[in-house]
């Protein structure tokens, strides 16, 4: 009988949180057609004073390039392992050993279907529209994502936390 190795690897991806198709071309579609339907405004009525004909075409571009941002940041997968919460492509949301707590209550401040996470120390400002953002010591999740892949790495972060301080032997 082979010998089992007792040690978990701590790459090993416990769950993945992957951005839904449908949710994704709503929220694309919607900031989309913002942004057309307010240069179309200004294409075919332009206002009189040059400043609001500016302001039309600046936020609605700013709108299309938004819409932009959200398709290509909606597009990677979440990944919590034992060590760390990261996108697929390797860019750490934060680590598991500095989480201090997690928040998925109704009235957290936290994007649709998603959660909070406090942690311990600070880090660097970083916002991936429609999916999550880091500022300071939270980090939010959500968005495009399903409710239930969050509440599932919500869940595995809290048993993890009730290890770490010894909840569990």
């Amino acid at each position: 009988m082979a010998k089992r190795n007792r040690r978990p690897d701590p790459n090993e991806v416990l769950v993945r949180i992957t951005p839904k198709p449908a949710r994704r071309i709503f929220a694309t579609g919607v900031t989309g057609m913002l942004g057309l339907i307010l240069i179309y405004i200004a294409a075919t009525f332009p206002p009189a004073d040059l400043v609001w004909l500016a302001f039309l075409i600046a936020l609605g571009g700013l709108s299309l390039f938004w819409a932009w941002r959200l398709w290509q940041a909606s597009a990677v997968v979440l990944e919590l392992t034992r060590t760390e919460m990261r996108e697929d492509g390797g860019r750490l949301l934060f680590r598991v050993e500095d989480v201090d707590r997690v928040d998925s209550s109704a009235f957290a401040f936290k994007p649709a279907a998603g959660f909070l996470v406090h942690l311990k120390t600070p880090m660097s400002r970083v916002y991936a529209p429609g999916l999550w953002w880091r500022a300071g010591r939270r980090v939010a999740i959500g968005g495009v994502t399903s409710r239930a892949e969050g509440k599932a790495v919500v869940e595995l972060l809290n048993v993890m936390l009730a290890d770490r301080e010894g909840g569990f032997d």
